[in-house]
């Protein structure tokens, strides 16, 4: 059986989460794959309002199996308030929620060593969430992390404390504006609540359930234009957000990944800094923020935004072999008097509809098309056949460019307010 994969294509914040929760109901297995805690993924139901940071999407369902792949990195203490809020609302985690063993873990030190590099950088810092994710990949990349399977070793505490030991020879002075004591408290707490979850060999659970026939859906965090080889380094996170990540992240042989989602907004938003072609610095920018309530679920930041950008869209649909589109927000352009979707960029005198190696401000100049807007209210469509002909014109005008069929359309963060095509 092969393993569907979704994926957000633009800079994260595209809203993977609201489309792993519809979806879920068509998948017995849901895997997150890469990332960790510097994810928030929004569902909304019930008129209540979720977020998830480290748990996979599918958690709200009652059938499907939940797996934190070997790709993620947790941070026991978010771990712990994520597991303490799902409790409140009595979602059933003991069976659903399956932790691989090899899956990193976040220490304390990891998010001090996180800030001091992050204020060292000055004006150049790249916008870390500072949840410690970097220095935990360093450590994972430098054979020095510590695994959710060390937790149940005896010499668990002997290697914490090695590891924080060396932790603190980095840091030097920064070391001393943090009071380790308490988070360490805190996360020796959030160590006994994974110890109170199953924790597998999730390559083999997985090889395993595909034998069986289950259906597997690999869930990505952030975007493809974060990822670490392909995104805009370096400005980027530190795992691999594309499809080749549900590989190593979960184990799943590349001749086993089936549907590719690809999820984007109908515009385009980034947080923190690094390059972007279409950005926004007047009043539209200012609307599509305040209608599209942009502000990041993990850090509160207010988020960038912009035009569409077909190039850096058609890049990553290319890098991940994409073979569905679901496009998010549609209902946040209502009203505008006009879109604006870039087609193309002026670069070293040439036109062309590709990211080039030094796409930024200086180099690259994006060339706009310009399109009718919508007035029509879109939140309460119940389907797609009852949309206003300028939204399906903007649809099939992508469709069309990115030469990839759009089979979702969001009209709103509720589940119900998804339209298939």
């Amino acid at each position: 059986m092969s393993v569907d994969v979704l994926l957000g294509l633009q800079w994260g914040d595209e809203g993977k989460g609201k489309i792993v929760d519809v979806l879920t109901q068509d998948y017995d297995i849901i895997a997150r794959f890469q990332g960790g805690p510097n994810a928030g993924h929004t569902l909304e139901f019930d008129g209540i309002k979720h977020v998830l940071h480290t748990i996979p999407s599918g958690i709200f369902h009652k059938k499907a199996i939940n797996i934190v792949g070997n790709g993620v990195v947790i941070d026991p203490i978010i771990f712990k308030k994520e597991i303490d809020a799902l409790n409140k609302l009595e979602v059933d985690l003991t069976k659903k929620l399956l932790l691989s063993k090899k899956a990193h873990l976040i220490l304390p030190t990891h998010k001090i060593l996180d800030a001091a590099s992050e204020k060292a950088k000055g004006k150049s810092k790249i916008g870390s969430t500072l949840k410690g994710i970097g220095p935990t990949y360093m450590d994972k990349t430098g054979r020095n992390g510590l695994r959710v399977g060390d937790i149940s070793s005896s010499e668990f505490k002997n290697r914490y404390d090695k590891l924080v030991a060396k932790h603190s020879r980095m840091l030097d002075n920064d070391f001393m504006d943090f009071d380790l004591d308490s988070l360490e408290k805190e996360w020796f707490e959030g160590i006994e609540v994974l110890k109170s979850f199953t924790h597998i060999d999730s390559e083999h659970y997985l090889h395993q359930a595909q034998k069986e026939g289950k259906k597997i859906l690999a869930e990505g965090a952030q975007g493809t234009l974060l990822d670490i080889d392909f995104g805009s380094y370096p400005f980027v996170t530190s795992s691999n957000t594309i499809s080749a990540g549900a590989c190593t992240g979960l184990g799943i042989a590349p001749n086993k990944i089936g549907d590719v989602f690809g999820i984007f907004k109908a515009y385009c938003t980034r947080v923190g800094s690094g390059p972007f072609p279409t950005e926004l610095f007047d009043e539209v920018g200012e609307f599509i923020g305040k209608v599209g309530n942009e502000f990041g679920a993990t850090t509160g930041r207010k988020r960038r935004c912009g035009w569409i950008d077909i190039p850096a869209l058609k890049y990553a649909i290319a890098i991940n072999g994409v073979t569905k589109l679901m496009m998010m927000k549609a209902d946040v352009l209502s009203n505008l008097v006009n879109i604006q979707v870039c087609t193309h960029y002026k670069y070293n005198g040439e036109l062309i509809d590709y990211l080039p190696f030094d796409a930024s401000e200086d180099t690259i100049e994006p060339v706009y098309k310009e399109l009718a807007a919508w007035k029509e209210d879109l939140t309460k469509l119940s389907s797609i056949d009852n949309a206003p002909s300028q939204l399906i014109d903007y649809i099939d005008f992508l469709e069309k460019e990115l030469e990839t069929p759009i089979v979702v359309v969001s009209v709103g963060p509720d589940r119900t307010q998804t339209l298939n095509r």
